[in-house]
């Protein structure tokens, strides 16, 4: 290539990653193709030559990017390597991410900036469970350009049957992603075969060489057509003008325009750009880092995300996240771990873990944890609203997970689950308080608000105490409403499934009725296994002194013996998926404030208990003093 040829295209590097497992070539590829389009330096190669021969070790063009000394006697690429090379039609940098799998972190976080990647794919070991996480992590990084090199075709004699398996092979499971490969192209990275020149063991193959299907991608979508986000990265205090500052990651800014910041909604007209060592700008857009000033004094923090009012990012409590989990310790329903989504952090909950993904099937499965190098589907809670996209290719879509300072998993924005209002909607809706303050109320009534909820096993007898106590606090004047589980799933919570998620939104909307109830002066009465530990804390913790956990505790083989229902018997034929206690943990109260065994006292006697409790607990003594 000219000087001339190489001025011309001259420009915007495209980013692209090489992934594939550790030993399938792809450093020796890499050197192969900075070579033989030219990128390297002059007397390079001869240098590592004579390095290699000096430690009595054969030269391999994998020296090439391994430089570090403890890559090249490991022989296993630890960090992500960036290097330039240019084609006749335009310039790139490659990204080099790790293929081992203790490397996978930097694996994940070097392919986050490219647009395209190489998938590379030995023709003798085919897709190895390695590979298939490789592929799984472009599709979470949102990658849709990919070109899949069938590399060292020398170990077969270039046979062309050999590449037709692999190539039948690694559509299949790109299919079941939702990706298709751009290109797939058998080549020799040893010999420099089909990588920027035809070479004769394979001039059966009448598809691009890897270069010139590099050559055909199109890239990322031009970002400065989608809707604007900002990033808020810091606010300046310069004199009298706070400035704004952050990269444009997609859209356009324009001295004028009103912005809104999310999560918050306040809005404001931009007032002026500021550029560093430049004269003052009227717009700016994707990829410039800029400074802006508002035209009113508005408080923005960092990690908002500055949009236009009509094409705002979603906002959410909770989300549903497709995580790549890495870190050494496993994810557990109630861990609590921090969320980045540009320069927002947000400390979250593991709400529930909805199922995890065989890397090598596709196939989904329940899961109680998310251990080391899974790939899972779950549900997290934040106490502060968190900006998001969910469209896959865009930044608010993508984030990571840490652990204390350690990153211990990217993730992916499937859904936003329980989503925000938007301020301008808040500001048509009023809360209405009751007219009537609980204490009034009380002293009417004789008893406090407050809600009984009654977890325990299907069988341990929740419904049966329920309907019994809520008769007898009736004939006692109490204000007693039963809210039974199964009941309102033929209600109020018909369009739920059994999912994990969808659980939670259960005891979610349950909880938030028999609050209601309880802030109006009523004893709510639930019956609602609520199976899982950490649904019962997030609902202690929004009812506060409200809520009152009861223990309905019978053996399973007990339970079982009653099955009022049938459904112990379905879920052991297999008719009933994920059935608590049978296929799907119940995690029974670590300190309820009462524990009733249902095996080993009389009906009547476990409805005394109840009705003592909620003498305790409800009763308005003073009903004078409540009152005054």
């Amino acid at each position: 290539m000219s000087d001339r040829t190489r001025q011309k295209n001259h420009g915007r590097a495209f980013p692209i990653a090489i992934v594939g497992h550790v030993d399938h070539g792809k450093s020796t590829l890499i050197g192969r193709l900075l070579h033989d389009t030219g990128s390297l330096p002059e007397g390079k190669v001869a240098a590592l030559q004579e390095a290699s021969r000096k430690r009595g070790m054969p030269f391999e063009w994998s020296f090439v990017m391994d430089a570090l000394k403890v890559e090249r006697d490991q022989g296993i690429t630890i960090d992500t390597t960036r290097m330039r090379f240019q084609s006749e039609r335009r310039d790139y940098v490659i990204i080099d991410a790790p293929g081992h799998a203790e490397f996978l972190k930097n694996m994940l976080t070097g392919a986050a900036a490219a647009e395209a990647a190489i998938l590379v794919i030995d023709v003798i070991e085919g897709m190895s469970e390695q590979t298939r996480r490789h592929a799984f992590l472009l599709k979470l990084l949102g990658i849709r350009e990919i070109v899949v090199a069938v590399n060292k075709m020398d170990r077969c004699d270039y046979a062309r049957e050999a590449f037709d398996k692999v190539t039948a092979a690694v559509s299949s499971y790109l299919a079941g992603l939702g990706l298709i490969a751009s290109a797939i192209v058998p080549i020799a990275a040893r010999h420099g075969d089909m990588i920027a020149h035809r070479l004769a063991p394979l001039s059966w193959h009448n598809g691009p060489t890897l270069l010139e299907a590099l050559d055909a991608l199109h890239g990322a979508p031009g970002e400065v057509d989608r809707p604007l986000r900002l990033p808020v990265q810091d606010v300046y205090k310069f004199d009298d003008r706070r400035i704004i500052v952050g990269r444009i990651e997609s859209g356009r800014l324009r001295v004028g325009a009103r912005l809104r910041f999310s999560p918050g909604g306040r809005s404001a007209r931009i007032a002026s750009l500021e550029s560093w060592n430049a004269q003052a700008a009227v717009s700016a857009g994707a990829g410039q880092s800029i400074g802006l000033t508002l035209d009113e004094d508005i408080f923005v923090e960092r990690g908002q995300v500055a949009s236009t009012p009509d094409e705002a990012p979603q906002v959410a409590r909770r989300l549903k996240l497709r995580l790549f989990h890495f870190g050494h310790a496993p994810l557990r329903a109630g861990d609590e771990v921090r969320l980045q989504i540009g320069f927002a952090d947000h400390k979250v909950a593991i709400e529930t873990i909805d199922s995890v993904v065989d890397v090598q099937s596709l196939a989904s499965h329940p899961a109680t944890v998310v251990a080391r190098h899974d790939v899972a589907d779950v549900v997290v809670e934040s106490r502060t609203p968190m900006a998001v996209d969910t469209s896959q290719d865009r930044a608010l879509a993508r984030g990571i997970l840490r652990a204390g300072h350690e990153i211990v998993a990217g993730c992916l924005v499937e859904r936003a689950l329980s989503t925000e209002p938007l301020p301008s909607a808040l500001q048509n809706v009023t809360a209405v308080a009751s007219a009537v303050p609980p204490a009034e109320r009380a002293a009417a009534w004789g008893h406090r608000g407050g809600v009984l909820w009654l977890t325990g096993l299907s069988g341990a007898g929740k419904s049966t105490l329920a309907r019994a106590l809520e008769k007898e606090l009736f004939e006692r004047q109490w204000r007693a409403v039963l809210l039974d589980g199964d009941t309102l799933r033929r209600t109020l919570n018909a369009d739920l499934g059994f999912s994990e998620s969808e659980r939670a939104e259960n005891v979610r909307r349950i909880g938030a009725m028999a609050q209601h109830l309880a802030e109006n002066g009523q004893l709510a009465i639930v019956a609602c296994i609520a199976p899982r530990a950490s649904y019962r804390a997030r609902l202690r913790d929004a009812l506060g002194p409200l809520f009152h956990e009861i223990y309905v505790r019978a053996p399973l083989a007990v339970c079982e013996q009653r099955d009022v229902k049938g459904l112990y018997a379905k879920a052991r034929r297999g008719e009933i998926a994920g059935f608590t206690g049978v296929s799907d943990p119940y995690e029974p109260p670590a300190a309820a404030e009462l524990e009733i065994g249902t095996d080993m006292l009389a009906p009547a006697e476990c409805v005394a208990r109840l009705l003592d409790y909620a003498e305790r607990a409800f009763r308005a003594s003073d009903v004078r003093r409540l009152a005054s």
